[in-house]
């Protein structure tokens, strides 16, 4: 099932159970695939792995908007934007823990001969893309980083 159908599957379950803060997580959802989709030269269809893109930056964008409104003193406002975070965690692969991806970037490491921050472009091109979807770009560097001065 694409990720447009099951999005579209819970759409009408959100309704019928009435439930309008899914909803509306919902439909930005389906707002940024439908975008997605008819953007110029766009074939209408767009592959899993752009799906898996557009949820990844989705995320980005509410986890971040959520900390400055916890900076800011509004508690409401980041409430709703976890809360969209939750429903669309529900579609993106399953994240690696903290230690898995110091495993595999140390393994990229040896691969790409890294000992000094210095090499840090060398070991962040190859894990951002062997990472893509399973890991937060922001916690890989922070990582590289980490593991490079020790």
């Amino acid at each position: 099932m694409s990720l447009k159908t099951q999005i579209d599957n819970d759409i009408k379950a959100a309704m019928l159970a009435k439930n309008k803060d899914e909803l509306t997580a919902l439909r930005s959802i389906k707002s940024m695939i439908l975008l997605a989709e008819t953007e110029k030269g766009g074939s209408g269809d767009i592959a899993s792995d752009v799906e898996g893109k557009l949820l990844m930056k989705a995320a980005k964008q509410r986890k971040e908007s959520a900390e400055i409104f916890q900076k800011e003193g509004r508690e409401d406002l980041a409430q709703k934007e976890l809360l969209e975070l939750s429903v669309i965690s529900r579609y993106l692969p399953k994240q690696l823990s903290e230690s898995e991806i110091a495993d595999e970037l140390k393994k990229i490491m040896e691969q790409v001969g890294a000992k000094t921050p210095q090499d840090m472009g060398k070991v962040m091109g190859i894990a951002t893309k062997q990472l893509a979807g399973k890991a937060d770009g922001k916690l890989i560097s922070e990582l590289v980083k980490k593991l490079l001065a020790s």
